[in-house]
């Protein structure tokens, strides 16, 4: 079982800058996937951004492409979403997640594991 706890949401205004984390409680897999989603308010969840734990491999979706990095510190087991440029549009609640195996680049239907999710806001 993997846990997984994310940190570092909050209110700024547009054009600002959030850094969120997430510290899963181990990897069990040598082929792990690792992403982040966003659920606005009457919306559904969408992806974000995903890597692959052990092939460097990164996706975004188009509307934060240039914005947004996502990144690991395999030394502090700790996945990280910096979001810079932020806009009104991505307000929502973020949530990290990750799965064994299959691609990365998948809908949230696709991950296993989920963190209780962290809440950002951005107003204009």
């Amino acid at each position: 079982q993997v846990q997984l706890a994310e940190s570092g949401g909050g209110s700024v205004q547009a054009g600002g800058s959030l850094r969120l984390s997430c510290a899963p409680s181990r990897y069990t897999s040598t082929r792990y996937c690792m992403g982040w989603f966003r659920q606005a308010p009457g919306k559904e969840r969408e992806k974000v951004a995903a890597l692959y734990i052990n092939g460097g491999s990164t996706y975004y979706a188009d509307s934060v492409k240039g914005r947004f990095t996502i990144s690991q510190d395999n030394a502090e087991n700790t996945l990280y979403l910096q979001m810079n440029s932020l806009e009104p549009e991505d307000t929502g609640m973020y949530y990290c997640a990750a799965k064994y195996s299959g691609p990365c680049w998948t809908t949230a239907e696709n991950y296993v594991y989920w963190g209780q999710g962290t809440q950002v806001t951005v107003s204009s």
